[in-house]
């Protein structure tokens, strides 16, 4: 499997004022996006600001052996030859996606649309998460599903349709993968393919599908939903992609620069694509003193600069309509819930049961264990923020990125050090974490 087979504990401790100007890396959502459409298109699509962390790098890995050219040229910097829509070669050996959810459940779709057949496999994590949300409707569009583990999880073969179906299809939960899976089975097949959500999620697949030129519109669809339409069989063409720092990725700097006293810390060219903007909105209803400037945008999605200074937060209610727009940064919202003053209430978080860990519990047992008061009321974390953290707990890690690096970031605020099972897995998502947190001042030992 693509993980380290030893395990890399680490300690954060409490640090002086942090200060300094950082990039954090490109955004993995358009990065995994830019590499699958890329190999979908015809011609070439040169990628700048590439993530080059293990989960893209697994995507890049499992579009080559699809049979695009895919060649790293520079520092961050790609290359994609593309074979067309429904144009992917049969693998010769099954796509290993290591810890990534996103770059497989993609990659199911853009598969279901191609006369393949293909196996999907991960490590021990992505093995145990569900499959059968994505498979569903793309078995309603002609794939099938021809060998699977228990539950229709990893490994995984997927035989693509001949000739696949458009379909209307209603997603079970706000998910950006189930609906980004299903238009990019849409491609291939002919009319309309359209996905009814109930509440709107990362629109990433859809402003990319238009950046290669497929039609695609979207409307309104009851008070917080969307309906969205792509026209089958589009012609891609290869397009330049320019990557923006990833929002989810500058969450951890962000909460740390808030809750360490004094600190004044830039970020450049975060992505703001309102539907990832959650965190930044509810940091700032906290009493967050972030500052935003210089907005631009490239490939569809608008970038800005951010300064963020320390802070005394106060609790909030966040509302359960919120949650897709920040569902990976609830893990570091709730370390920020914990320094601030009053009570923090994040409802309607079911969907964190089903990623890398489940999420819900291991945020809770992280605070847990360096001190904190936090309860689980069904779908909702209820954090007592009491305007400081005790500290001095080892918190377990589960393979997961995200609890890693948010445990990492309470410890440099924290009355006693906080110590982490294991960082190997920060690699998938965000390699420079450490180093990029100790040149802005953070300790770790």
């Amino acid at each position: 499997m693509s993980h380290s087979d030893h395990t890399s504990p680490l300690e954060a401790r409490k640090s002086a004022a942090l200060s300094g100007t950082a990039r954090v890396p490109g955004d993995k959502s358009i990065s995994h996006r830019a590499l699958i459409l890329g190999a979908l298109a015809v011609g070439e699509t040169r990628i700048s600001g590439l993530l080059e962390g293990e989960d893209v790098l697994n995507t890049a890995k499992a579009m080559r052996a699809l049979g695009a050219q895919v060649e790293r040229t520079g520092d961050c910097a790609w290359r994609v030859h593309g074979v067309g829509v429904a144009g992917f070669a049969e693998p010769a050996a099954p796509l290993d996606f290591g810890n990534s959810g996103t770059g497989c459940r993609l990659a199911m779709g853009a598969v279901a649309g191609s006369p393949i057949s293909a196996t999907f496999d991960g490590d021990a994590s992505l093995r145990s998460r569900p499959m059968r949300r994505i498979v569903d409707p793309l078995e309603q569009m002609g794939a099938r599903v021809t060998q699977s583990a228990e539950g229709g999880r990893l490994p995984l073969t997927l035989a693509g349709a001949r000739d696949p179906l458009p379909i209307t299809y209603r997603t079970p939960v706000p998910s950006a993968q189930i609906k980004s899976a299903v238009l990019l089975a849409g491609l291939s097949a002919p009319g309309i393919t359209t996905v009814i959500e109930a509440e709107a999620s990362r629109d990433h697949t859809e402003l990319m599908l238009q950046h290669f030129g497929a039609t695609v519109v979207t409307v309104p669809e009851g008070a917080h939903g969307r309906k969205i339409s792509l026209t089958g069989q589009p012609e891609l063409r290869g397009a330049p992609v320019v990557v923006p720092a990833d929002p989810s990725s500058a969450a951890f700097p962000m909460v740390a620069a808030l809750i360490v006293p004094g600190s004044d810390v830039m970020l450049t060219e975060v992505m703001t694509n309102p539907l990832r903007t959650g965190l930044i909105t509810t940091l700032r209803e906290m009493g967050g003193a972030i500052e935003q400037s210089e907005t631009r945008g490239d490939s569809g999605e608008p970038m800005a600069r951010f300064r963020i200074r320390g802070s005394q937060l106060r609790g909030v209610e966040v509302p359960p309509e919120r949650a897709p727009s920040m569902i990976d940064e609830y893990l570091v919202l709730a370390v920020a819930a914990a320094f601030a003053e009053g009570t923090t209430v994040m409802r309607g978080l079911h969907e964190l049961r089903v990623k890398e860990s489940d999420r819900l519990e291991a945020t809770a047992a992280m605070l847990r264990v360096n001190g904190v008061r936090v309860e689980i009321s069904g779908d909702d974390l209820i954090v007592e923020g009491r305007g400081h953290v005790p500290g001095g707990g080892l918190v377990a890690t589960h393979m997961d990125h995200r609890i890693a690096m948010s445990a990492l970031v309470m410890g440099l605020a924290a009355d006693k050090p906080v110590k982490v099972d294991d960082t190997a897995f920060i690699a998938t998502s965000f390699p420079d974490f450490v180093p990029m947190m100790r040149r802005l001042g953070g300790e770790f030992a």
